[in-house]
């Protein structure tokens, strides 16, 4: 896998730049062509220039054009985020674990610290020290030797996508609430201790595994569809397993529970029109593909759902 351990320049993604992003893109697809330009057009200096472009492209919201220079916003970003899309201003919490999903499974070029902590880390919790080690040391089987402050902003970018940043009294700090992602609660704090080697106090972390009601029917289809088109091109069914705890799945991304997961899947067939069954017996736990699909329908269902 070609993965990106950088271009972030260390900023999570905000509130405002997928919208932005999109709505500039759409006037302009050479924006991101002219740095000073696009500082004006988007009102944020020129390493959020940068990083709005990354983040875009994360997300699956725009694409370099194949014809031309320049970059033109997705189908996925207009159906979102144009003008008749279905969130223009991200305030649905269903989008939001939407780009979630697409920070997640990239498989042309995933974003290193998503990729391995969301699929790779099975341990009950951990820290900052002992996951940057962790990271260094993948990045070392893979061939590519990182230094520590690469290693330590891809890490923290990854962790304040999805946990507010704290003051010294707790309170979460005020340019903490553009990271959207941290409404997800995909990440909580569990705990401090002591660092062995630094004898400094560390925070604890861990993933939220529960149901998440707020993930629809709806959406968990669409995300299936994704994943299986992805890594499962050719196949027809499904196990249970892959669908829970198959690398890149809507289990593994989601984190949860295999309860949750069965309840979906019983309403498969009715959310998905028909494309997708689940069958269940003692034996036997598997989704069946039956037809082909229309992802675009699929997340016109997610907002159907909700209105």
């Amino acid at each position: 896998m070609n993965y990106r351990y950088s271009g972030h320049d260390a900023f999570p993604c905000r509130y405002t730049w997928l919208p932005k992003a999109v709505r500039g893109l759409g006037t302009n697809e050479e924006l991101f062509s002219d740095e000073d330009a696009a500082m004006v057009a988007l009102g944020v200096g020129k390493n959020m220039v940068r990083s709005i472009r990354f983040w875009a492209d994360a997300a699956n919201i725009s694409s370099d054009k194949k014809n031309g220079p320049g970059i033109s916003v997705s189908e996925f970003g207009k159906q979102l985020f144009g003008g008749r899309g279905h969130d223009p201003f991200l305030e649905d919490i269903q989008t939001l674990w939407l780009i979630h999903w697409k920070f997640s499974t990239n498989v042309d070029q995933p974003l290193f610290a998503w990729h391995y902590m969301l699929n790779f880390w099975h341990r009950p919790d951990f820290t900052r020290a002992e996951t940057i080690l962790t990271l260094s040391q993948e990045a070392k089987r893979l061939g590519k030797n990182l230094s520590d402050i690469t290693l330590d902003h891809h890490f923290t970018t990854f962790l304040h996508t999805y946990v507010p940043t704290r003051g010294k009294k707790g309170e979460v700090q005020e340019d903490n609430l553009d990271c959207p992602l941290t409404e997800l609660e995909l990440i909580e704090k569990i705990g401090e201790r002591t660092h062995a080697d630094s004898n400094r106090r560390e925070s604890i972390y861990a993933f939220r595994v529960e149901e998440k009601p707020e993930i629809s029917p709806e959406l968990f289809a669409y995300c299936l569809d994704d994943y299986w088109s992805k890594w499962h091109k050719n196949e027809k069914t499904l196990s249970f397993r892959e669908v829970a705890i198959g690398e890149g799945s809507p289990g593994q991304v989601f984190k949860l529970p295999e309860q949750a997961i069965r309840e979906r899947l019983e309403c498969l067939e009715s959310t998905s029109e028909g494309a997708f069954i689940y069958q269940e017996s003692a034996a036997l736990q598997q989704v069946i593909r039956q037809k082909p699909t229309s992802q675009r329908n699929l997340i016109d269902k997610i907002y159907q759902s909700g209105s």
